[in-house]
């Protein structure tokens, strides 16, 4: 593909590394975030702009990285004749409105738990009493960005979820003005994925396993995320049950880049739990590493719909997320005094496999940047996932960085999860 200029838009500073990739395979690139505390990260990567909008003239491809509405200006853009990837107004609000993304689904004739949502956790605590269960406490809005207030039920009488909301009514009812009560169901939890081109699915598609909690073996608290587990394949029973059957309201939408459906699945059927209708992170940072073709000519073909599929390895990615104080919750001084600008050291020089996230360039010199203490994604891939596991780690093991923390057991969840999905026959190529 001849020299093309790219255009990255972002509001916290997620997609740097994409950024710098196009940069390395010889394209010109810019990049603009909108939040001022984190406009350092990717100095010395990328070069920044300050008004994304004066620079859409200069653009041959521009990428929004968020939701939050960045999806009205990516519609309005590919309405004036611009290649865009990124959202929909429409598509924003199936990530940003849990409930508006369930009552989709249901359209689409996909299962869905029950649930209900709430405004008031005095309302939600008496339902809890009535109806007594498992449920899932999940906040709408920008306060779903809050992974700890994210609660999962485990008692069978709900007073663990009642003793939640009555703590959250009391600290965080100026971050929650939204909420949603969700059933509980046990099974394997998987997502299913795919890019679309602003007509049609992509393909192959991509399936994947997140890990959630700070700690090895799901304990702790819930993040972001600490590393993904994925592969890529044909069209399979999750895939066809679900994400197929949206097909045709995001061709009306025009929708263009990556959309995602994290469900539960057991014995008895699919249940989708939320919607990602963007780039996840690290989640792309990890399929770069399994997408056979240069990133720049991957988003062009995504951008001007001429892409219909792309070339993938064989095998497994496991990506592991390194972060350092205070993630995953927000502390200024915590990371002003133990973790801003500190070195990024690599004992023998070689980024294979590294990706950049909170991290910036000073004279050659790697440092933590941005304010969340999300530092980097190591990837590593193999035929087998312990192959996968086994580079990721030795990759990790390379790098330096003063209080740094990650989890030992991104992919062991595949070895059970797999058999019981393959069993169930969600996993067959269909």
């Amino acid at each position: 593909m001849d020299k093309k200029n790219f255009l990255f838009v972002s509001y916290d500073g997620y997609i740097g590394d994409t950024a710098w990739q196009v940069i390395k395979e010889g394209h010109e690139a810019r990049y603009y975030i909108q939040d001022e505390e984190n406009q350092d990260i990717a100095d010395g990567f990328v070069p920044k702009v300050y008004n994304w909008q004066e620079n859409i003239g200069w653009a041959d491809v521009i990428v929004f990285d968020d939701v939050l509405g960045h999806g009205k200006y990516a519609q309005k853009l590919r309405k004036e004749g611009k290649f865009v990837v990124g959202g929909t107004e429409y598509s924003d609000m199936l990530e940003d409105d849990r409930s508006f993304g369930q009552e989709e689904l249901k359209k689409a004739g996909i299962n869905i738990l029950p649930y209900k949502e709430f405004r008031d956790f005095d309302d939600a605590i008496r339902h809890v009493e009535e109806s007594p269960g498992k449920y899932v406490i999940k906040p709408s809005g920008e306060a779903q960005n809050i992974k700890r207030m994210l609660f999962v039920g485990e008692e069978e009488d709900g007073k663990d979820v009642i003793g939640v909301l009555e703590a959250y009514k009391k600290v965080a009812s100026d971050d929650i003005q939204v909420f949603q009560m969700q059933k509980r169901v046990i099974g394997v939890e998987v997502a299913v994925g795919a890019f679309f081109n602003g007509s049609d699915f992509v393909y192959p598609i991509n399936i994947n396993f997140e890990h959630k909690k700070l700690f090895p073996g799901q304990i702790g608290p819930s993040t972001g995320e600490m590393g993904t587990a994925m592969y890529w394949g044909g069209t399979n029973r999750i895939f066809n049950q679900t994400l197929l059957k949206l097909g045709g309201r995001l061709k009306e939408e025009g929708y263009v880049g990556y959309i995602d459906i994290n469900c539960i699945v057991n014995t008895n059927g699919i249940y989708p739990l939320e919607f990602t209708a963007r780039f996840g992170y690290p989640t792309i940072f990890i399929q770069q590493e399994g997408i056979n073709m240069p990133m720049a000519d991957f988003l062009f073909g995504l951008a001007s719909g001429t892409m219909k599929e792309f070339k993938v390895k064989k095998g497994f990615q496991v990506g592991v997320r390194i972060v350092v104080p205070p993630y995953p919750f927000n502390d200024e001084d915590t990371f002003e005094r133990y973790s801003n600008n500190a070195t990024i050291f690599f004992k023998k020089i070689n980024y294979d496999g590294i990706h950049i996230e909170d991290v910036k360039n000073v004279d050659g010199q790697w440092l933590v940047a941005g304010t969340s203490g999300v530092v980097l994604v190591v990837v590593g891939t193999g035929q087998t996932m312990k192959q996968a596991q086994a580079q990721v780690y030795n990759r990790v093991k390379n790098i330096i960085i003063p209080n740094m923390y990650y989890r030992t057991d991104i992919g062991d969840r595949w070895f059970e999860d797999s058999d019981k999905l393959h069993t169930w026959g969600y996993l067959r190529e269909v």
